[in-house]
C-alpha cells in the first residue's frame, strides 16, 4: 500500500508540474530604448565587381518623444561610380510583399565619398536603401561603409559595414549577336563588332559567333576562334588581321546570375563565378571552336595573347540566327 501511494503522489506532481510549466506566459510590448539607434544590413549577395551595385538597408529611429530625424549618410573608403546614392524613400513591406517607398527626404547627394540625405518631412523612424558601384579602380581593393544618422535632439550614431573585397572580374550582359551582322566578339573590349567595326580593330576579335544548318552536321549557334579550322566556320572570309588562336570549352551548367541567369527558379545550378573560378581554369588542352551551343549554356575562354581568361554565357537563342549573350572577364 505505501509503495502505491508513493506512486501515486509521484505521478500526481509530475502532472501538476507540467501543467505549470506549459502554462502560456503572458505577452509584453518591447519597451523601446531612449536615445538615436540604428542597424544596418547587406541586401545583395555575390562578389562585389566593378559595375554591379551593392545594396544595403540602414535603418535608424528616435522615440517620438525624444525627437526627430535629422540627416543621414554614408561614407565609403572607396568613392564610388556616379551611379551611387542613397535612397530618400524609406521603405516597408506591404501585406502581399510588395515594397512600399516613402519619400521622407530630399534626394541623395554625394560629395566624394559620402553621400547624404537630409529629411524634409517629420518622422522619428526610416528604412533607406543605399547602393554603391564600385569603379574598376576598386579591382583587387577593399571597401568599407560608415553609416550614420543624427537626430533633433543632438545625438548622432553610427554604423560600421565591411570590408567587402571588389573583384577583378567584369561584366558586360545582354550583348545581341547576330549570324552575318554583329558576330564579331571581343573579349578585351567586352563587345560585339559588325564587320565595318570589326575590319577597324582586327587585333581585338577573339571570338565568331556562327549559325549555320548543314546536311549530316548539328552545327546550329556556335562560338569558334578566328583561327580555327575552315570546317568550323564555313562560309566566313575573314577581313586581314583577324586570326587570334582563342581556346574555347563548352560549360553546360554554369549559369551566372550576373550575366542574365534567373536566380528565381529554384535551380540549385545558377551560380556566382568568382575570381579563383578564372585563376584555377586549365585550358591548356581546350580547342579553338564549340559547335551546336544551347540556351542556358556557355564557353570558357582564354585569349590568344593570355591577358584575359572569359566566360561567355547565352541567355537565349533564335531560330533565325540570332542570340543574347553575356560575358564576364578576368584580367591575368
Amino acid at each position: 500500500m505505501i509503495r502505491k501511494l508513493l506512486y501515486k503522489t509521484t505521478f500526481l506532481l509530475c502532472v501538476v508540474t507540467l501543467v505549470v510549466g506549459c502554462k502560456e506566459e503572458e505577452y509584453a510590448v518591447p519597451v523601446p530604448k531612449s536615445g538615436l539607434q540604428n542597424d544596418c544590413i547587406k541586401k545583395s549577395v555575390g562578389p562585389g565587381l566593378a559595375g554591379i551595385d551593392m545594396e544595403f538597408m540602414y535603418a535608424m529611429a528616435i522615440q517620438q518623444s525624444e525627437g526627430k530625424l535629422i540627416s543621414a549618410q554614408v561614407e565609403a573608403s572607396i568613392p564610388g561610380a556616379p551611379e551611387t546614392y542613397l535612397e530618400h524613400r524609406s521603405f516597408h513591406t506591404d501585406a502581399i510583399g510588395d515594397d512600399i517607398g516613402i519619400p521622407v527626404a530630399t534626394p541623395s547627394v554625394t560629395d566624394g565619398a559620402v553621400t547624404k540625405v537630409t529629411f524634409d518631412v517629420d518622422t522619428n523612424a526610416a528604412t533607406l536603401r543605399y547602393y554603391y558601384r564600385p569603379t574598376p579602380d576598386a579591382a583587387d581593393k577593399e571597401v568599407s561603409f560608415t553609416f550614420s544618422a543624427t537626430s533633433s535632439n543632438g545625438q548622432t550614431v553610427t554604423y560600421k559595414m565591411g570590408p567587402y573585397k571588389i573583384r577583378r572580374m567584369e561584366v558586360a550582359p545582354n550583348l545581341a549577336v547576330s549570324n552575318g551582322n554583329k558576330f564579331y566578339i571581343s573579349i578585351e573590349d567586352m563587345a560585339v563588332y559588325d564587320d565595318t567595326e570589326a575590319t577597324a580593330r582586327p587585333d581585338k576579335i577573339d571570338v565568331l559567333y556562327l549559325f549555320r544548318t548543314i546536311t549530316g552536321i548539328t552545327f546550329g549557334h556556335s562560338f569558334v576562334a578566328p583561327a580555327a579550322d575552315v570546317m568550323y566556320r564555313p562560309g566566313i572570309t575573314l577581313p586581314n588581321g583577324i586570326n587570334r588562336n582563342t581556346k574555347i570549352q563548352k560549360a553546360w551548367n554554369v549559369r551566372d546570375i550576373h550575366l542574365g541567369a534567373n536566380a528565381g527558379t529554384g535551380n540549385n545550378s545558377y551560380v556566382y563565378l568568382d575570381d579563383e573560378d578564372f585563376k584555377t581554369l586549365d585550358l591548356s588542352a581546350a580547342p579553338n571552336y564549340a559547335i551546336n551551343m544551347l540556351a542556358q549554356s556557355g564557353i570558357w575562354v582564354e585569349t590568344a595573347d593570355g591577358k584575359y581568361r572569359g566566360y561567355i554565357y547565352v541567355n537565349s537563342i533564335n531560330a533565325n540566327g540570332s542570340a543574347v549573350i553575356g560575358i564576364k572577364r578576368y584580367r591575368l
